[in-house]
């Protein structure tokens, strides 16, 4: 068994379904502080967050992952325990194998082989580790963040460990993602029996032809580095429950995934004349959860390329694409800031999994990182 599967397996077996750690970070702390890396427990609430430090100097590199992760759903459902790592067909099982704690694994013996041949390493080493990631997103990485920008610490490459291969191992590495804004649209009406309805308002009525304005709207035109900003309505909720009522209001929850090319403040400005043009009365609440970011072409991505070739041989895609990630917190931070890890078919999913044949070359691309940038 590669050190790498070993160390997989031993996260995987906690189950630390989020926001609760389940003791995966003692065990890398444990791991990180044996080769010589500075260890601080930095927790919020419920969440546990470890930083890690080897070295003083610049340029700071930092791994950033996270120990948490979703619930496994109906436990028979699996093909084994979710919390039990079984093999079987070339892949190792369980909740987690692929997000994230094969790439955590990979982050902790990749250091662990280039502090061995590199005691002395320029700039410095960190691993950014939170048990957050998976659900709200308040206590973890964005807390680490806030602590390192008040001790003025920045951090100047950031490889996060997210999923982001697809079709094969190696053929994705993701240097920027999309922000996302949500609405909660609440349209009134008058209340009514469908039998009367000069006596009533029908918010539903009065909705449908701004919300077909806004499906069909666009926003904007994308840019080089990211695709069009796009808006989709999530849920619609609205009547009494009963077929002779006409509803008093009508819920709508909707999300903007933006690009560069806008803003959050002029998509709500938008998104209001198309509300006010239909003459609605509307009551809107935002939330705005992440903000784009995007590394151009650079030491990080050209690095991170390299490494993917030289042990893959594949020439990986650069890519904006999918949802959001912790480096969204980290970008605040950092100017360079790259995505890379294994195949995300299986992730959330039942019987999720990773491919054994991956996991000790994840360990070695990462190290290959390091080779490259301190070395």
């Amino acid at each position: 068994m590669s050190d790498t599967l070993e160390l997989a397996r031993a996260l995987i077996a906690r189950p630390s379904v989020t926001p609760d750690d389940a003791g995966c970070q003692a065990l890398i702390a444990e791991r990180l502080r044996a080769i010589g890396f500075t260890i601080e427990s930095l927790p919020s609430g419920p969440v546990t967050n470890l930083w890690a430090r080897h070295g003083r100097g610049s340029p700071l590199l930092c791994f950033a992952g996270h120990t948490d992760v979703v619930p496994p759903g109906p436990l028979e459902a699996w093909r084994s325990p979710p919390f039990v790592p079984a093999e079987r067909a070339g892949h190792l099982y369980g909740r987690g194998a692929a997000d994230m704690k094969t790439a955590v694994a990979a982050f902790v013996t990749a250091s662990e082989a280039f502090i061995r041949e590199r005691p002395s390493h320029r700039g410095s080493l960190a691993l950014l580790i939170t048990s957050d990631e998976e659900g709200v997103a308040t206590d973890g990485t964005v807390k680490v963040v806030e602590t390192l920008a008040e001790r003025g610490e920045r951090i100047d490459y950031c490889v996060v460990g997210e999923p982001t291969s697809v079709e094969r191992f190696g053929d994705m590495i993701k240097n920027g993602r999309r922000g996302s804004l949500s609405g909660r649209l609440v349209v009134r009406g008058v209340q009514g029996h469908v039998a009367y309805p000069h006596l009533a308002r029908n918010p539903i009525h009065a909705l449908a032809p701004a919300l077909a304005e806004l499906a069909a709207t666009e926003w904007d035109q994308g840019n080089e580095h990211f695709p069009p900003t796009t808006w989709q309505v999530s849920n619609i909720r609205g009547g009494a429950g009963a077929a002779n009522v006409i509803p008093g209001d009508v819920e709508v929850l909707f999300n903007f995934r933006y690009a560069t090319s806008s803003t959050p403040e002029g998509l709500r400005r938008d998104l209001h004349a198309i509300l006010d043009r239909h003459g609605l009365e509307y009551t809107l609440e935002w939330s705005l959860s992440a903000e784009p970011f995007l590394t151009e072409r650079g030491a990080l991505v050209d690095a991170m390329r390299d490494a993917i070739r030289e042990v893959t041989g594949s020439d990986a895609e650069v890519s904006t694409t999918g949802g959001t990630s912790d480096g969204r917190f980290i970008a605040r931070i950092c100017a360079q800031v790259v995505e890379f890890g294994v195949r995300n078919a299986s992730i959330h999913k039942i019987d999720e999994h990773v491919a054994l044949a991956d996991i000790e070359p994840l360990s070695a691309i990462y190290r290959g990182v390091l080779d490259r940038l301190l070395a």
